[in-house]
């Protein structure tokens, strides 16, 4: 079955690097969860997905070395984190979040309104 890159699992696919159609390395059911959880940001879910499959890394390859061989489950999955924040950074920036407006935390200032301030 052919991947459609202009859906929304798709793009999380492309984003993600998972292109092969004969053995997807996240189910589309797992990806549409990301969606769901992330209201449909497909930046946002690429992230999580990226974490879920760094977390898995990290769980099932661990770092060996043997005479000939050599793998590190770990490196790998800081570099997925590393992808998944950048993703997630990105998603900020396209939806302009904290670009305009400051958060002022509400409450009592120490004074009334118009009194001097007393140092």
């Amino acid at each position: 079955m052919a991947i459609d890159f202009t859906s929304d699992i798709g793009k999380v696919r492309l984003l993600i690097a998972d292109l092969d159609e004969a053995e997807p390395v996240v189910s589309d059911d797992i990806i549409g969860g990301y969606l769901e959880l992330n209201d449909g940001s497909v930046m946002l879910a690429a992230a999580d997905t990226l974490d879920a499959i760094a977390t898995s890394e990290v769980m099932l390859g661990k770092k060996i070395r043997t005479q000939d061989l050599s793998t590190d489950g770990p490196a790998v999955a800081a570099e997925l984190r590393a992808q998944g924040e950048k993703l997630r950074a990105r998603a900020v920036e396209e939806s302009g979040a904290g670009s305009f407006f400051d958060v002022i935390p509400f409450g009592l200032t120490g004074h009334c309104e118009g009194e001097e301030y007393r140092w």
